[in-house]
């Protein structure tokens, strides 16, 4: 029997958060952002999950074939773009679409275009640099670097694309949204093409900045397994998670005052009281870091993790659950108790917890 932590991941839930950012967006088309295994839930429920979005974006050159080889059709779209000519070909044959960040993918791109003219023409996605300084091409340099896009014979549609540092507090004092609002609509200016701008947190700014904030693609990927791209709770966005981890107690302590829980014996009973032991540790993808007093759910209940995570346990306060035993059901995120709680808890984000799930937790969808 496998140990009984388990990962379930919610396919009706993926598909509830993309209908919400399509809300958010009635007249844009949807990237939905499936990298990193599809944040962790897998690319094959990503498939089923995101069945209705009109692409799917994400950065390993090896998923995206295995997405076509699943029987996706529609547009992929390889977020960094590609990394040398052998890049270009898969490209080219499995008819993929990738962004252009720099004159060094351009020039390959020409060479590759020269040398092996492709098939069909390739679409690109050219990304400035709109001031969150990792990859693109500044303002100042965008349309020359579209110019020498356009001038390729075998290059079909290009979109132009930025990346918000901070969409989530959209009057950030350092980078506003605004202002990279400017200078993407300043860099683009008489450049044809559509679109695309708007991450999850963009995608919630859309409805109270009509005509400010134009879209043709939306690119939502943590909205889509109901984490939040900060802001607000997921229950104030109206997103559900599109994961619980789960796992059950193995093993019950009671402890007398002054007696200690875990390594290093961090934490300290300040009464008598129950510990609970839960099959889930580091191993298992929990953060290690994560504190006495990080919320988990015991039969239904709310309480706390205390001591130490180690590999393959942790402890949990059984006060506010008396009634719990060996085989009680726990909860670590997800239905009942948002991962961002967690994530906020353990000083991380929701993102990192989901894609740090370990591969030998059971997953299994509902």
């Amino acid at each position: 029997m496998p140990r009984p932590i388990t990962a379930t991941v919610h396919i009706a839930s993926m598909q509830h958060n993309l209908a919400r950012a399509r809300a958010c967006a009635p007249g844009s088309k949807a990237w939905a952002v499936v990298k990193a295994n599809a944040y962790g839930h897998g690319l094959e429920r990503a498939l089923r999950g995101f069945a209705a979005a009109d692409g799917l974006a994400l950065i390993e050159f090896d998923n995206a074939v295995r997405l076509r080889e699943m029987g996706w059709t529609k547009p992929v779209l390889l977020l960094e773009g590609w990394f040398d000519a052998a890049d270009l070909d898969t490209m080219a044959r499995h008819d993929l679409n990738g962004a252009a960040h720099c004159m060094e993918q351009i020039a390959l791109l020409e060479a590759f275009c020269a040398a092996t003219p492709p098939l069909r023409p390739l679409n690109v996605h050219l990304k400035m640099n709109t001031g969150m300084n990792r990859l693109g091409f500044k303002p100042e340099q965008f349309a020359a670097a579209f110019a020498r896009l356009r001038a390729i014979a075998h290059v079909g549609e290009i979109t132009l694309m930025t990346h918000f540092a901070n969409a989530d507090e959209a009057h950030h004092p350092c980078l506003p949204l605004h202002e990279q609002l400017r200078r993407f609509e300043q860099g683009t200016a008489g450049l044809p093409g559509p679109r695309s701008v708007a991450n999850s947190a963009g995608v919630f700014q859309m409805p109270g900045m009509p005509g400010a904030l134009v879209s043709d693609w939306i690119r939502p990927g943590i909205m889509l397994y109901g984490g939040t791209p900060g802001g607000r709770t997921a229950a104030e966005y109206d997103l559900r998670p599109a994961m619980t981890l789960s796992s059950t107690l193995i093993g019950v302590q009671d402890i007398a005052a002054g007696e200690f829980v875990g390594y290093g014996s961090r934490f300290e009973a300040e009464g008598a009281m129950r510990i609970g032991v839960v099959a889930c540790g580091y191993a298992d993808g929990y953060p290690r870091h994560a504190p006495t007093g990080t919320p988990i759910l015991v039969d239904g209940v709310r309480t706390r993790t205390v001591g130490r995570v180690s590999m393959d346990m942790l402890a949990v306060d059984l006060t506010p659950v008396p009634q719990a035993a060996v085989g009680s059901r726990v909860v670590l995120w997800g239905a009942g108790l948002p991962i961002d709680d967690v994530a906020t808890a353990a000083g991380t984000i929701g993102y990192e917890l989901m894609c740090a799930v370990a591969p030998r937790v059971q997953v299994v969808e509902d």
